[in-house]
This record gives structure tokens, sequence and C-alpha cells, in this order.
């Protein structure tokens, strides 16, 4: 009987230490969010901090290691299980929002990022982060005009001063010369600003418009037509740095509620459509949304204004910062013109 229990004390202190080591290689896996290369991660827990594209970025809390995770046509989105007679629901990879707490299993690739094969979330947490977003998005908006305003301001003084010097310049030196070193660098620093601002800038390349039938949400042989001939030019298109907006719309028909909600599924089925028939990746599609009764094209007082009023646009977006090509720099000349 003692021997048995000295066995049994043996292999639990065994199990002790195999579970610590393993904890070590995990927490030194993970410093600064770093993931080694091919390490299993499963059930990694955390809120996401920032939304880019095929990326997010994660961490237990904003000032603390963030680790970055990688989205892939795999991956797989779902809520957790609600009790034994509820399963999970299927979501699209942009409902992976600023605030949303999640875990994700993966493997880490050589970067030290997590490409997520699972992601899972409660439904109430994406409710919080949908409300969140709601709310800090104009909050947000107004802060980047400001702040956009000031780096404007900023930029205008920074001329000033480079105007100044280009002065002191051109009375040490040829004037040419001075004139063409001025504009080398501007056109250096115009660059190197639009990049940085332009990665969070989409500009509008084109925008669908699809229509609907009173009280509808069906989508109809116009307007898949209208989809079908918008896609095929997408193939025609360099698609790097792309998103599509889709965003529903009501007339005045109805009550508020309702059309808001009608505007909603106007939308979804787009979505639908695009994704069944053209294929187009969840991941390139921005959270769709419906307004309802807002933003009118035309008098919903009239049966022709209400008809362009019943409307989902489709806009097709590109990020300045990946597209914005790289100045031409003109080497100047060393020696004076005669």
């Amino acid at each position: 009987m003692r021997k048995v229990n000295i066995s049994l004390l043996t292999v639990t202190r065994l199990a002790l230490i195999v579970g610590l080591v393993a904890a070590f290689n995990f927490a030194a896996a993970t410093v600064n969010g770093q993931i080694a290369d091919g390490q299993k991660v499963s059930k990694f827990k955390g809120v996401v901090t920032k939304r880019e594209g095929d990326m997010f970025m994660m961490g237990d809390t904003m000032g603390g290691a963030q680790t970055t995770v990688l989205l892939t046509p795999e991956t797989e989105v779902k809520s957790h299980k609600k009790g034994a007679f509820r399963g999970s629901k299927d979501y699209g990879a942009t409902y992976i929002l600023r605030g949303l707490r999640l875990e994700v299993d993966g493997v880490g690739n050589s970067e030290g990022q997590i490409v997520a094969r699972k992601i899972r979330f409660d439904e109430q947490d994406l409710r919080t982060a949908q409300a969140l977003k709601s709310t800090l998005d104009p909050v947000e908006a107004e802060m980047t005009a400001k702040l956009k305003a000031q780096q404007e301001e900023q930029e205008r003084q920074a001329r000033q001063l480079e105007e100044a010097q280009a002065v002191a310049v051109a009375a040490r030196a040829d004037a040419k010369a001075a004139a063409d070193a001025a504009k080398k660098a501007q056109d250096t620093a115009d660059y190197a600003n639009n990049r940085i601002n332009g990665l969070d800038d989409y500009d509008p390349v084109r925008t669908i418009t699809v229509l609907f039938a009173t009280g509808s949400a069906t989508l109809g042989p116009k307007g898949k037509a209208t989809i079908t001939e918008a896609a095929e030019w997408a193939k025609t298109q360099d698609r790097k740095g792309w998103m599509v907006a889709v965003i529903g719309y009501a007339d005045t028909s109805g009550n508020t509620a309702r059309n808001r909600k009608l505007s909603q599924q106007r939308a979804d089925n787009v979505i639908r459509y695009l994704v069944e028939n053209h294929q187009i990746p969840l991941r390139r599609i921005v959270t769709p949304y419906g307004f309802g009764e807002s933003n009118p094209v035309a008098d919903n007082k009239t049966r022709e204004g209400r008809a362009e009023n019943r409307r989902v646009e489709v806009k097709v977006l590109v990020n300045k910062g990946l597209t914005q090509p790289a100045p031409a720099v003109k080497s100047s000349s060393s020696g004076n013109e005669q």
C-alpha cells in the first residue's frame, strides 16, 4: 500500500512539473504579444483593440501586450453555445469589432502573429461592442477632423519655415539649385504624410445603387443584374487595398422602426448575393448598416422620389495608403546654369 501511495505521489509531481513547463514555454512564446512560429494556441482570450482589413490586435488591456491575429478565408467565426438546446451562431469576420471580448484558436507564424482557425465570442459582448462602436465612431470622427486641422496648421508653419530657410540658402547658392532642393524635400514630406494619413482613409471608386419595391427587401432581377454588372467591372480593376461598404435605405412609407429594419434587411440581402454569387470575401465587406429613412436622395412626397429612396448603395472604396504611388524624384544638378 505504501508503494502504491509513493507511485501516485510521483505521478502527481511529474504531472505538475510537465504542466509548469508547458505554462512556462507558452508564457515565453507570448512575451510582448509575440507567438512562436508553429506554437498552437487554444482559447487565447482578450479584447479587440484595433481592427484593420484582414487582421486585428487583441490584449488583456489597452495598454498591455498586444497580439496580432490574422484572418483567412478558412477562419471560423461563431458565438458560444448557450446551453444544451441552443447551438452557436455563425458570424462573418466583419462582426469582429473593437472592444469585443473573444477567444482565438490558431497557430503562430514566423512574424509572431496568430493565424486564426476559430474565433468565439458571447453575443452579449458583441452587442456591447456594437454599442461602443456607434458611440465612439462619431467622437473619433470629430477628433480626427480636429487633428487633421492641427496637422495642416503645423504643415503650413513648417512650409513657412522651409521658405525662410530657402531664402537664406538662395543668398549663398544658386537660386535654381535651391528651388530644386526645396521641391524635392516638399514632395518627400507630402508623400510620407499622405501615406501615413491614408492608411485609415478610403477613397470612393464607384457607387452602385440597387432599387427595391415598396415594403420589400427581396432582390429582384433588375437589382441582381446591376450587381452582376458591377462585379464583372470589378474583376477588371486593381483590387489591392479595396473594401466594399453596403448601406441600406428606405422611403417614408410605414413607421420609422420598421423602415430601419427593412433597410438593414435590404443591405443584408445584397451582401448575401455578393458573397454567394460573386465570391466577394466577407472580410472585404464593411459591417452593413440600415439607415432607414435617413439621407434621402429624392423627395419622399412624390412617387418617383420614394422609388429612388428605396435603395441600397454599394460603395467600392480603396485605401489611399496602399495605392498612392511614390513621387518621382528628380535629381538636381550640382553645377550652375550659365
